[in-house]
């Protein structure tokens, strides 16, 4: 597996191009919709991080798709080319590749991408992220709004909801930018998810 491809799964299963972004909407005391099990969406996933002192990063699309127990993940490079697919069950994890190349499976998504990739993809995270929901570090549940829209999460994930989607009641998230300080060999993860309107 080349590293340019690890890194676009690392970027996708789940997702800064540093760009300035002004709300589309003014700041407004309505918290998102309570949280759903069943969720699918699409978007584009940008992910920065430093691993051995030497900065990396990459941009792909995705699609999204959750219910009660699965996650699925499809992701695709900048052109539109299936680049590949996450399946997370409670029977555990499996990643899949274009071409010939066998699945990789692991019990979870947290040991399937650090053995694939070296560090953890935060997919249990992003079934409540996507939707503009988090569990705080003090263990409480947490809700976003356009007035209340930073928060830490309880796995160290400073989150940032910075754009909504437009002529949305209850609000629905559109842009979240995502960082972690890391741990082991990786450094300062930053995430920047895009969520289609």
């Amino acid at each position: 597996m080349s590293f340019k491809t690890l890194a676009a799964i690392a970027g996708a299963a789940a997702i800064l191009c540093g760009c300035a972004t002004t709300p589309s909407v003014p700041p407004s005391a309505a918290v998102v919709a309570p949280y759903a099990d069943k969720l699918a969406l699409s978007g584009r996933l940008n992910v920065r991080y430093i691993k051995d002192d030497k900065q990396e990063s990459t941009t792909v699309k995705f699609d999204w798709s959750q219910d009660a127990h699965n996650t699925e993940v499809a992701l695709f490079d900048p052109f539109g080319s299936k680049v590949a697919s996450i399946s997370v069950t409670p029977q555990g994890a499996t990643l899949r590749q274009g071409g010939n190349k066998p699945p990789l499976s692991a019990p979870s998504i947290d040991e399937l991408s650090a053995r694939a990739l070296g560090w953890a993809l935060p997919v249990a995270g992003l079934r409540g992220w996507l939707q503009g929901h988090a569990t705080t570090a003090d263990g409480k549940p947490w809700s976003a709004s356009p007035a209340n829209n930073e928060v830490t999460t309880r796995e160290g994930w400073h989150l940032q909801y910075t754009d909504w989607q437009k002529d949305s009641s209850p609000p629905r998230p559109k842009l979240i930018d995502a960082e972690h300080p890391g741990g082991g060999d990786v450094q300062q993860m930053a995430l920047r998810i895009v969520i289609s309107e």
